[in-house]
């Protein structure tokens, strides 16, 4: 038993066997995630993991409403959506009053001061800042006047001052920031309802240094005094919380399915957040079973144990008051090649790998069958996607590929070195990885599979450190844009686009749409980056999962989201129904 194993038997000891012990009037949210967290600093939160645990702490302009669809912006630190000029080129906020950050011995007499518009200007700066190389610092690339100079300009300075003004984004007084485009950006505000964008206070920036990370201070409803990299995170509910309110508002389905009974009430529902760091499949879902997990995603090797045939909930788990969600997610899944190395500029070489790959077998074998055959980047429900489009270079045929790899110049794979294949260290992963050299083994190319942690992998992606590796990416807000960025030069490590492709024609398209605003002809041309691509072959393409969710009945207001930062402070739990559900666990 490896040290992995070690640790999570360990931890499921703990963590099931005290469970009956527990006697608590306080409503405690009690989550599991499958990877560490990097750490409390938004301007590194490019993952799911990070971004879900700073959000808890931090927030910013802008959020998604809770319980409506299509998914609908609007102000969270802002008093108001902006106004916004003519031209869609200045974009003005005003800032809410009395706005209180969490109490830290960085401000004067630990008491936490009120929020103002400089403290945006200041966390913008900060990730934009050439020495820290911020991992959002895309979302702000080339559209703010005068940012990009501040940024080339303290490039080659010791010393940056973020006390200089910058033309395009001032607080012009204490609560009214105002933003100056480059050009028009259909998703700047997008952009802004990103953790990359929370604010964050220059006291505490200043006061801890390189340690920040770990020190988070923030305006959110929830506390965390200080970040250990453990398996666990307990979060406090924020007594000098702002007023803000559950949603009165809501889509027909979630009024529909009883989602707006706590509406009105003060925000947040619970007391606090314990969130456990279980990496493994088996001892999170064990952990829900025992009523340690308020919800969770079905694990591969249990989706039939839980789910019928038919897809309905399986009558053990419905008696005990489990709920079944399924989601489609605004997803892919993908292996990536380091565009960096000059073999894997050679296309046919990249299509070759895609044709001996059977990704039917992998949705059977990863996914119980549930997931849709990605055939290009772009998913289902978004504009841009074409659902009637099939890839030439998807599908299991390994003739076609072999005949690929010989037109590359690798007849049988001679000529070629073996490749790496870097994943995470979950178990599902490593199958993942095991799964795909065995595929490439048939057409003679050899893989050899390096399992990371996952701060360990991202850092490794951004480092240009890989040869080929597997990942997936989830929507940071709902437009094609968002995934056609992942393929756009300028965008390469330590940006969101992680295999460094570079494609001057799509780059052109791309620089096109990215500026339109959304239409027809926005459309069209997001479906001919779409094509552009997906005949590239710049990755093996995956899948677009869909999401199957296992809820308890005592959490309440549970609605899934592809962009759930900040969900928790919706969330309640009602203790007498968990007392009572427990008994049947």
């Amino acid at each position: 038993m490896n040290w992995l194993k070690l640790t999570c038997f360990a931890l499921l000891l703990i963590f099931v066997g005290c469970s009956k012990k527990e006697q608590t009037n306080e409503k405690i949210l009690k989550f599991a995630v499958t990877q560490e967290v990097k750490g409390m600093d938004p301007i590194f939160a490019n993952d799911r993991y990070s971004s879900n645990e700073v959000a808890r702490v931090y927030e910013g302009l802008l959020e998604y409403h809770y319980l409506k669809r299509p998914y609908t912006l609007v102000p969270n630190l802002a008093e108001a959506m902006p106004e916004v000029s003519k031209d869609g080129l200045t974009y003005t906020f005003k800032i809410k009053k009395g706005v209180l950050f969490h109490e830290s011995e960085a401000f004067e007499g630990g008491i936490g001061r009120e929020l103002v518009a400089e403290d945006f200007v200041y966390s913008l700066k900060r990730l934009s800042d050439p020495k820290l190389q911020g991992l959002g610092w895309w979302i702000l690339d080339g559209k703010i006047e005068g940012l990009n100079q501040w940024r080339e300009k303290y490039s080659e300075l010791p010393v940056v001052n973020y006390d200089e003004e910058i033309p395009g984004l001032r607080a012009v007084d204490s609560h009214t920031l105002v933003f100056k485009l480059t050009k028009p950006y259909p998703q700047f505000l997008y952009s802004l309802a990103m953790p990359y964008a929370f604010v964050v206070a220059r006291e505490v920036v200043e006061k801890y240094g390189a340690e920040f990370l770990n020190y988070p201070v923030g305006t959110g409803p929830f506390i965390l005094p200080r970040f250990n990299q453990t398996n666990r995170i307990v979060y406090k509910k924020n007594p000098k919380f702002r007023e803000k309110f559950y949603p009165t508002e809501a889509s027909e389905e979630f009024r529909e399915a009883g989602l707006t009974a706590d509406a009105g009430k003060r925000l947040p529902l619970v007391d606090g957040i314990e969130v456990n760091v279980i990496v493994e499949s088996q001892p999170r879902w064990l952990n829900f079973q025992k009523g340690n997990v308020d919800y969770i995603a079905i694990p591969k090797d249990n989706f039939d144990s839980a789910v019928t045939p038919d897809r309905n909930l399986s009558a053990d788990f419905e008696s005990k008051g489990i709920s079944l969600l399924i989601t489609p997610a605004l997803d892919i899944t993908y292996t990536a090649f380091n565009h960096d190395m000059p073999i894997f500029k050679n296309a046919d070489l990249r299509r070759a790998m895609s044709l001996a790959y059977d990704s039917e077998a992998a949705n059977t074998l990863f996914y119980n069958g549930t997931a849709l055959a990605a055939e290009s980047v772009v998913p289902p429900g978004i504009a841009g996607h074409i659902p009637s489009y099939k890839n030439p270079f998807k599908g299991r045929d390994l003739e076609k590929a072999k005949e690929l790899l010989k037109k590359a110049g690798f007849p049988e794979g001679k000529g070629l070195p073996a490749f790496t294949y870097d994943c995470p260290n979950s178990t599902i992963a490593r199958q993942i990885g095991e799964f795909f050299k065995r595929q490439m083994a048939d057409i003679g190319i050899q893989v050899n599979v390096v399992t990371n942690p996952w701060p360990q992998l991202l850092e490794k992606i951004n480092r240009r450190q890989i040869q080929i590796y597997g990942i997936a990416w989830g929507a940071d807000y709902p437009d094609a844009e968002n995934f056609l960025q992942l393929l756009y030069g300028p965008n390469r490590s330590p940006g969101a686009n992680g295999s460094g492709y570079s494609n001057p024609e799509f780059d052109k398209m791309y620089e096109q749409a990215a500026v339109m605003q959304d239409s027809p002809e926005r459309t069209a041309l997001y479906e001919k980056l779409n094509l552009l691509v997906a005949n590239d072959m710049p990755w093996i393409l995956g899948v677009h999962r869909q999401d199957f969710t296992l809820v308890h009945s005592w959490l309440k207001n549970f609605v899934p989201s592809d962009f759930d930062s900040g969900r928790a402070q919706y969330l309640n739990i009602d203790l007498e129904q968990k007392a009572e559900a427990s008994k049947k666990l």
